[in-house]
C-alpha cells in the first residue's frame, strides 16, 4: 500500500500565492508578514507533516520576490548572551548572517535587519557593524515599555 501523502505544496503555494497577493491589493499594495517557524530547513515541520517540502515558505517567497522586501528581526539580547539554535549549534548572530546568504541564493534580497530591544549592547553593536560593512541596512529597535500586554503605553 502506498503511503498517503498528507501536506500537498503545490496546493500551499497556489492558495498561500493567491492569498497574500489578494491581501496586497486590499491594503494598496503596502502588506506586512510576519513568518512564524523557520523560513529554510525546516525539518521538524518535514517530520510532523508527510510531504512536507522543508524550504516552502521560501519557494513560497521565491514566487513573489519582485513584490516584497524582506526585513530580517534579530534580539539584541541574544546577540548579547550569545543565544545557540539548538537544530544548527550556531549563534543567532551567525545565523542572520547565514539566512541572509541563503536568501540571496534563492535571489532574494534582505532589504534591512531590525535589532529588537537594542540599547547598545556591545556585541550587538559589532554585529550592526559588520552588517553595515556588508551594505546591509540596520535599523534599531528600543526596548518598549509594558510590552507585548501593554501595547497603548
Amino acid at each position: 500500500m502506498a503511503a498517503t501523502i498528507g501536506f500537498d505544496n503545490d496546493k500551499y503555494l497556489q492558495e498561500q500565492t493567491a492569498a497574500i497577493l489578494e491581501r496586497v491589493d486590499r491594503f494598496n499594495n503596502k502588506l506586512y508578514l510576519e513568518f512564524g517557524g523557520k523560513l529554510l530547513f525546516d525539518y521538524h515541520a518535514a517530520r510532523v507533516l508527510p510531504g512536507f517540502d522543508p524550504n516552502i515558505k521560501m519557494r513560497l517567497l521565491q514566487k513573489i520576490r519582485d513584490k516584497i522586501d524582506v526585513i530580517l528581526c534579530i534580539y539584541a539580547g541574544d546577540i548579547e548572551r550569545k543565544k545557540v539554535r539548538a537544530d544548527f549549534g550556531i549563534t543567532y548572530d551567525s545565523d542572520a548572517l547565514k539566512t541572509i546568504d541563503d536568501f540571496k541564493d534563492w535571489g532574494i534580497d534582505v532589504t534591512s535587519v531590525v535589532i529588537t530591544q537594542y540599547a547598545g549592547q556591545p556585541s550587538a553593536r559589532v554585529f550592526k557593524n559588520k552588517l553595515e560593512r556588508r551594505g546591509i541596512s540596520v535599523c534599531t529597535h528600543k526596548f518598549t515599555k509594558g510590552y507585548p500586554t501593554d501595547v497603548d503605553t
